[in-house]
């Protein structure tokens, strides 16, 4: 993982879709709404009791039968990919998506109207800055069934290339590319979702695409169509007479581009890797992708992406002058011995701190943890992280003397590693959200011999002193 030069960006007010659901033929309204920091995407059902939501991660998908479908405590989202690939392409990172049904509207099949509206509102930035994960090593996921395989590996920038066969004469082969997420908007957000007619008379005759219509799906006619299958054909998308076009296309459609379905499944990679839940940087080399194949890419790469977080340790030169020494410490933090924790400030910024500590047999708390066998005990490292949290809390008062800081959220703890005397104790502090009104939201890790020790996210608010 790299942090970037740039910062997250969100919309820069509401904005609403109406239109219909492809497989529910019922009526959708969404509303993409700007969302907080660090909060990605996720999908809020505001026609359910609870309003609930479901985030777009890729443990929660749970089919891959025409689109990306996810459930989260019985709460369903289908097909997510078309929304999530155009704010990928937009390249906005905090968005809440508001539907009173469960699926998107399908609108032309397309990312096209998703990327108008955002577009509409515009893209504000945000205070934290991007995190990116930096492809260093070639990952690759196989379905050994269809012969379908994703492959990263590094580059300068995200890059998508879909490498589609389909056994088809009036289809074949055909590539696409995408060398810049800056270019999603003209060359790939218009590129319309399709199927082949052997495949939309099953889904007819199963009552699903009740939303479709001739002008949100582009059907290739691979087989002869009977007068039977045609009629059916008519009556389904309301229109009196059907045809098939020269280029084996059903109707009336015009091609945007001779290589548009090539064009749509590396619409549907970006929208599905989006699942993957954090930027990337590398190239994506996708040979007869599906929704599948890519769910279960963005699973391994997810996976990937937190266990390289969480094994990340950060480098620091312990023998350079501290930022702050221990009398420093003391001068901003009411903590004393032998219930201070911090000996040193190694970096400080309006989004994160560092501190140190050296673990010494000293330590009252080894008399009786454990004799013969001393353990620093867990709450203590939580303990030390938050006083680190401390400095970077108090440091938005001038006068931090007259301040005491209290705790008022602990979740996700989890110790990795036992401390014990000798060790030298790095404890890294991000904010997980601006603070406001003295409240510190932040991601806090505790490191040492080059490994994870600790790890918990933590929420504290300063308090002015009632003696002063």
């Amino acid at each position: 993982m790299t942090t970037t030069n740039n910062k997250q960006r969100t919309i820069a007010k509401e904005v609403i879709l109406k239109g219909v659901g492809l497989h529910t033929g019922k009526d959708v309204t969404m509303k993409f709404v700007p969302a907080p920091e660090n909060h990605g995407y996720a999908f809020k059902r505001v026609d359910l009791e609870g309003q609930p939501i479901i985030e777009a991660d890729a443990n929660y998908v749970v089919n891959t039968q025409r689109g990306t479908n996810l459930e989260k405590n019985g709460v369903k989202i289908q097909t997510s990919e078309h929304v999530l690939a155009a704010l990928v392409g937009m390249e906005i990172d905090n968005v809440l998506i508001e539907l009173n049904a469960p699926e998107p509207p399908i609108m032309d099949g397309s990312s096209k109207y998703f990327v108008e509206a955002l577009e509409i509102v515009g893209a504000v930035d945000q205070e934290v800055d991007r995190e990116e994960y930096v492809v260093k090593d070639v990952i690759s996921y196989k379905d050994e069934a269809t012969g379908s395989e994703i492959t990263i590996i590094p580059a300068d920038r995200y890059q998508v290339t879909t490498m589609v066969d389909f056994g088809t004469k009036v289809l074949g082969t055909q590539n696409a590319t995408l060398e810049d997420l800056t270019d999603f908007k003209t060359e790939i957000a218009d590129a319309r979702t399709f199927s082949f007619l052997h495949e939309l008379e099953a889904l007819l005759e199963n009552g699903l695409i009740k939303g479709g219509d001739l002008n949100n799906a582009i059907v290739y006619v691979d087989k002869e169509i009977s007068e039977e299958t045609m009629k059916k054909l008519e009556k389904a998308f309301d229109k009196k007479k059907l045809s098939v076009k020269p280029n084996g296309i059903l109707d009336n459609l015009t091609l945007h581009q001779p290589n548009e379905a090539a064009r749509h499944k590396l619409l549907d990679v970006i929208g599905d890797l989006a699942l993957a839940g954090t930027r990337i940087r590398g190239k994506v080399i996708a040979n007869k992708p599906g929704h599948f194949v890519n769910t279960q890419f963005a699973k391994k790469l997810s996976k990937i992406i937190k266990a390289e977080m969480r094994n990340q340790v950060p480098k620091f030169d312990l023998n350079q002058p501290p930022l702050m020494d221990v009398n420093q410490i003391m001068a901003m933090l009411p903590h004393r011995p032998p219930f201070l924790f911090v000996d040193r400030i190694l970096e400080l910024s309006d989004q994160h701190v560092v501190g140190m500590k050296n673990v010494t047999m000293n330590e009252p708390f080894f008399l009786g943890h454990f004799p013969g066998a001393p353990v620093m005990p867990g709450v203590l490292q939580v303990e030390a992280m938050a006083q680190t949290g401390g400095i970077l809390v108090l440091s938005t008062v001038p006068d931090p003397e007259n301040y005491l800081t209290f705790f008022m959220k602990i979740d996700k703890v989890k110790y990795r590693q036992q401390v014990m005397p000798g060790d030298t104790l790095i404890f890294q502090c991000k904010l997980i959200t601006p603070i406001r009104r003295g409240i510190c939201h932040m991601q806090a890790y505790s490191y040492a011999n080059g490994k994870l020790v600790c790890e918990a996210e933590m929420m504290a608010q300063i308090s002015r002193r009632k003696d002063v």
